[in-house]
């Protein structure tokens, strides 16, 4: 039976439709937003024998046809996710995990597929709350259901589900996901936001998450589908044995200064316990309990460890809860390339590398909505080694791809734009040694190494990550978590900005919400930490350095007539091409006339730029041109000071000397310097080789009294 509901949203329809497509799915629903459409299936299945966690899949794909288009290549077929496909599935599981009960470890997977996109309404959020419904009709323990919705800001004004029109102008772009009573997730980028902003747009975002929600509910009571019960699991007979036998020792193992001591002390610890209650090698106690049941006790005797410490008010590492750790930083610490920077903030160390290429380096953007050119990247990357381990490389997987582009996101704001600054930057972001915010950390690096490559960012920027820990209403804030606080803690809270506000959040949480008041305590503690960063920062480098590295390529930029770029060009690119050659440079022509021209060396760029500016200009009277000597006769030379422009340099007017013979002075093909000194009514232009030496001495000569 098919089943509809509806709600006017941001001013157009927001549909959940079921019953009707894939009735064979657990669970599965059509959403649409104006004439955006998205439909999502949920499928569970048996767990796998011995599986020890929760095997949550979630697959997000955008289809080229749904726009209207035909996929790019030879096989015109989709291949493998872009970044915004893995991004949005990232965005997906992120505020639905959270929402399965503790130690439920049956399969369930996710499909999104874009089935129509109408240009002016993003799918992404639309994701999420079909994935919300599409569980709520499954027979799996979904405690649900979730709302998504984007947020904009123009100007003071918030603006809900924002079009792609409003997003152009817009200074946020947020999205938040929630349930009725909490926020669950936060992804957002901002133009240096200061906090309470941020939080009331959070909060406006979560009042439309309610109605969402409330949507979802009645769909699930058409469709006549009741909520889906989680099988309580048994309590461990094994923890309360190990709690009395090991938890002191633990506790003991927990409070090392350094993570590879505290992963040792663990691990001996683990290793003595398992040889008393499994002597020789046996599978089972006496009791008949197993080295499984083990496993499972003694992860969660970890965790309840932790949780104590932490409520006593010592930290793994000894700090108190708003400490940083020790940070250290440094530029310029490789040689040849354009910047660089080291950022090591406790045992997290990023090396940043960047590259400053021309405009042909931009990375082209393609998707269901129009292509552009991304000139800043930055790319993230996470070896073995950074974590004391041994695995195979098969490139960027999910994890490194989402890290680099919330990194990426968070700098952008403060990039020059292309007038000031035309160059494409590259950062790329070596972690070298990881065990906590390895993607704020990249955030720090990469300010660092843009400021010594010269990039004239408007403000530096930082990130840092806060952690919670939570029971019942109690609840502690932890500035800078590690890896084990990371693991054991409740939220991961990523907060990047400026000494002017927020540039970029995100929200992941192992709980099933947090409120106002969390959020609001969590980014001023951000803030905090965050100045304190941007000081210790700003104390290796103060500002951008004032030139860019010499092996960098010199960009120069000019804008010409648009009606005279066919002569720029010339008859199959000659000119253009004549003029590359020669100066040795890389010169585009976008099409409103804006000429961009690249060189190894400053000299060829400025030579370039000369013979562009000359073309495109009308010739005028007292200017000074490098021209090429074009023809030699009886009476003087012609010399050619722009492609298909030339003018007479009499012979009196080659030398500031006597000249008998031309060919004393100047040859075919000579580069001369010339000034125009008339130009008469039939548009013939008179130069002077002897005006421009006159210039030269007259320079030279000293001034009275030096």
């Amino acid at each position: 039976m098919k089943v509809t509901v509806e709600r006017q949203i941001a001013g157009r329809t927001l549909t959940l439709t079921t019953g009707e497509i894939a009735k064979q799915a657990a669970g599965s629903v059509f959403v649409q937003f104006a004439e955006t459409v998205v439909f999502v299936a949920a499928q569970d299945g048996p767990a796998r024998p011995g599986q020890d966690f929760f095997p949550l899949t979630v697959d997000y794909r955008e289809r080229s046809a749904a726009a209207g288009k035909f996929p790019g290549g030879f096989l015109k077929r989709e291949g493998r996710p872009t970044t915004k496909e893995i991004l949005t599935c990232r965005l997906t599981d992120r505020p639905i995990r959270p929402l399965f009960p503790e130690g439920y470890v049956d399969e369930v997977q996710i499909m999104s597929n874009v089935l129509s996109v109408d240009g002016e309404n993003d799918p992404d959020v639309l994701s999420i709350i079909g994935a919300s419904a599409a569980l709520s009709l499954a027979p799996v323990p979904f405690h649900g259901p979730i709302g998504a919705v984007r947020v904009g800001r123009i100007g003071t004004e918030l603006i809900l589900m924002p079009t792609q029109a409003q997003m152009a102008e817009s200074i946020l772009d947020l999205i938040v996901a929630g349930s009725k009573d909490s926020v669950l997730m936060i992804e957002g980028f901002a133009q240096q936001l200061p906090e309470s902003e941020m939080v009331e747009a959070i909060m406006f975002a979560h009042r439309a998450i309610v109605e969402i929600c409330q949507m979802q509910i009645e769909l699930q009571e058409k469709a006549g589908r009741p909520r889906a019960e989680a099988v309580k699991v048994a309590e461990n007979p094994f923890f309360p044995i190990l709690r009395e036998k090991a938890y002191d020792r633990l506790k003991a193992a927990k409070q090392q200064n350094l993570k590879q001591d505290r992963g040792s002390a663990r691990s001996d610890l683990k290793k003595q316990l398992l040889e008393e209650f499994f002597p020789a090698g046996a599978e089972k106690t006496a009791d008949g309990l197993t080295k499984e049941q083990f496993g499972a006790a003694f992860y969660q005797l970890e965790d309840r460890v932790f949780r104590d410490l932490i409520f006593e008010g010592r930290r793994l590492d000894g700090r108190a809860p708003a400490d940083l750790r020790a940070v250290n930083c440094s530029v310029g610490v490789l040689p040849r390339v354009h910047g660089s920077a080291v950022f090591t903030r406790g045992e997290t160390q990023s090396l940043a590398t960047i590259t400053l290429g021309t405009i042909r380096d931009a990375q082209r953007v393609d998707g269901l909505f129009e292509e552009y050119a991304k000139r800043f990247m930055l790319d993230y990357y996470f070896p073995p080694y950074s974590v004391g381990e041994c695995r195979p490389i098969r490139g960027p997987g999910r994890r490194e791809i989402g890290h680099g582009c919330l990194a990426e996101r968070s700098v952008r704001s403060v990039i020059p734009n292309e007038e000031r600054f035309p160059y494409t930057i590259r950062v790329i972001s070596d972690i070298m040694e990881s065990n906590g915010s390895s993607s704020m950390a990249s955030v720090c690096s990469a300010t660092l190494g843009l400021m010594d490559a010269g990039v004239p960012i408007t403000q530096p920027v930082a990130g840092i990550s806060i952690g919670l820990v939570k029971d019942g209403d109690r609840y502690v804030l932890l500035t800078d978590i590690m890896g084990d606080e990371d693991h054991f803690g409740d939220m991961d809270f990523k907060v990047a900005g400026t000494q002017k506000g927020v540039t970029g959040i995100q929200l992941d949480l192992k709980i099933a919400g947090i409120n106002e008041e969390i959020i609001t305590r969590t980014l001023e503690q951000a803030r905090i930490a965050r100045i304190e960063l941007l000081k210790t920062m700003l104390s290796e480098i103060r500002r951008p350095r004032g030139e860019i590295s010499s092996f960098a390529p010199r960009l120069l930029r000019t804008k010409i007539d648009p009606q005279k770029i066919g002569l720029l060009i010339g008859p199959g690119g000659k000119t253009i091409r004549a003029i590359q050659e020669e100066t040795g440079t890389t010169i585009d022509i976008e099409d409103d006339g804006t000429v961009l021209i690249a060189c190894p060396n400053a000299e060829g760029a400025a030579d370039a730029l000369a013979r562009v500016e000359a073309m495109a200009e009308e010739i005028k009277v007292g200017r000074i041109y490098n021209g090429t000597v074009a023809s030699i006769k009886d009476f003087g030379v012609f010399v050619e000071i722009a492609p298909g422009k030339d003018g007479l340099c009499h012979i009196s007017e080659l030398s500031d000397s006597f000249v008998k013979s031309i060919d004393d002075v100047v040859k075919l093909g000579d580069k001369i310097q010339v000034k125009v000194i008339a130009i008469d009514e039939q548009n013939r232009v008179k130069l002077s080789r002897k005006a421009v030496l006159a210039e030269a001495a007259a320079k030279e000569v000293p001034a009275e009294g030096e």
